[in-house]
């Protein structure tokens, strides 16, 4: 079996590691040496979470789902975000770790069994593919804590032929679901920029706007970009300085004035942010547009 992390669990998170002589019984049962499971989890909000394997003999199944994490294998990296699977084969080096400034919450899973090759096939991640976008499905939180559930029955025989059979009903399912950036492709835009508009007197920042389109910062700011050409902050700042152009026009409102209305208690930083988008100052501006 692979090594573990070893992970300081916090409240409310789970580990469950099979004890080798349980492991050795599950390979060899009839019932189970097609699917067993090796450890399982639930980690929440993992901050400082990583782990980094050079050899790794089971099957990883991750499903992140909330916050954000990446994964480098084959010599790529890869961002994980909230509504993701993440599948690393028995074999492959790999090395994984949370963003610190947005950690993960994540169900784990390591597996083995003669059917786990032709699963991995099953579920998509043949070749080079490790990852895939599903959203939150709430019947596979269903399935994982089903999964979870032996931690209450201890180390029997009996409790983890029930999980096998558990683990293997989770993983039949996942060809099944639906990803819900099929069901909910659209972002709805008129929204979320009324949102924008209505606190151009504030400081919105990009959690509130992810949170407002139900999706990761990760997969919001890839989405937005995709539909706009600009980062949802970066719209959101065309967006204050469009209302200081439109009040250098119309008012002879101070800039300290006009900065405070934009949510800026340094005037001095936010003509430096005007003077980057319009490329003069606004002292040039309003004098350009009143000669």
């Amino acid at each position: 079996m692979s090594h573990t992390s070893d992970w300081p669990l916090p409240e409310g998170s789970l580990r469950y590691l099979v004890p080798p002589r349980l492991a050795a019984g599950l390979a060899q049962h009839p019932l189970t040496q097609e699917l067993y499971p090796l450890a399982f989890g639930f980690y929440q909000r993992a901050r400082g979470h990583q782990m980094q394997r050079q050899q790794h003999a089971s099957e990883l199944l991750i499903y992140c789902i909330e916050g954000e994490g990446q994964v480098t294998t084959g010599g790529q990296t890869s961002r994980i975000g909230a509504g993701e699977l993440l599948y690393l084969p028995a074999g492959e080096p790999h090395h994984y770790a949370t963003l610190e400034q947005h950690p993960w919450t994540i169900y784990w899973v390591h597996f083995s069994g003669s059917l786990a090759p032709a699963l991995r096939q099953h579920l998509g991640f043949g070749g080079t593919q490790r990852t895939r976008w599903i959203g939150r499905q709430a019947r596979l939180l269903v399935d994982f804590n089903g999964l979870l559930a032996a931690q209450q029955r201890g180390f029997h025989e009996e409790t983890l032929i029930h999980a096998s059979q558990r683990l293997r009903q989770l993983l039949c399912a996942l060809p099944l679901i639906q990803p819900q950036d099929q069901q909910q492709a659209k972002l709805d835009l008129p929204a979320l920029q009324n949102l924008m508009r209505a606190h151009l007197d504030q400081r919105l920042d990009l959690d509130t706007l992810a949170a407002k389109a139900g999706l990761s910062r990760y997969h919001f700011i890839h989405r937005y970009k995709a539909l706009t050409g600009a980062t949802p902050i970066q719209h959101y700042l065309q967006m204050k300085i469009e209302r200081a152009c439109h009040l250098l026009d119309t008012t002879t409102a101070s800039w300290r004035h006009i900065a405070e209305q934009l949510g800026y208690e340094d005037s001095y930083y936010c003509s430096r942010l005007f003077k980057k988008v319009m490329g003069i100052s606004p002292h040039f501006y309003r004098r350009r547009q009143r000669n």
